[in-house]
């Protein structure tokens, strides 16, 4: 297994990145949480199959080069799974408000528990990408969460930008 873990790091990081960007960006465009959900589980679904489809492509073409690596289908499968199951992790605070049939006048806690999920992925990817770096666990997770939240605050600001279109 330890041999797919920079797979899933790689799934998992890309999979919050883009699904927070996405949630971010609805925000501050003013998108309704209905729309929000509805791009982030596509983005989710669509994007994965996208990046796995990608990173099995990729180790095909190394092995064919005869660089040493992971068997492709795994490589490509463990990036499209830690994809979705970490890449929702923005979207599950959203997804309980729609359950519950929160008044989309109320999202703000629930905004703000996406966030708080979001952290906590990047936390918990960055740490596990320490596995195979040698950084200390806080120190990994700190990066990812300083990266993740730079593309957040980048996909907020477009959103704010353009949300007059």
């Amino acid at each position: 297994m330890k041999i797919y873990t920079p797979d899933f790091v790689y799934g998992g990081i890309d999979g919050t990145i883009t699904t927070m960007a996405i949630i971010a960006g609805s925000i501050g465009a003013g998108f309704s949480p209905q729309v929000i959900l509805v791009l982030g589980i596509a983005n989710v679904l669509a994007d994965g199959f996208s990046m796995g489809i990608s990173r099995y492509l990729s180790a095909k073409a190394e092995r064919k080069m005869g660089i040493k690596g992971p068997k492709p289908f795994m490589a490509g499968l463990m990036t499209t799974i830690s994809f979705i199951l970490i890449g929702l992790i923005p979207l599950l605070s959203f997804i309980i408000a729609y359950s519950a049939q929160v008044d989309a006048g109320d999202m703000q806690p629930w905004i703000y528990a996406s966030y708080v999920l979001t952290a906590l992925a990047f936390l918990l990817i960055g740490s596990l990408k320490s596995r195979f770096t040698g950084e200390s666990p806080l120190k990994a997770g700190l990066e990812t969460l300083v990266v993740g939240g730079i593309g957040a605050v980048i996909a907020y600001t477009v959103g704010r930008l353009l949300s007059g279109i």
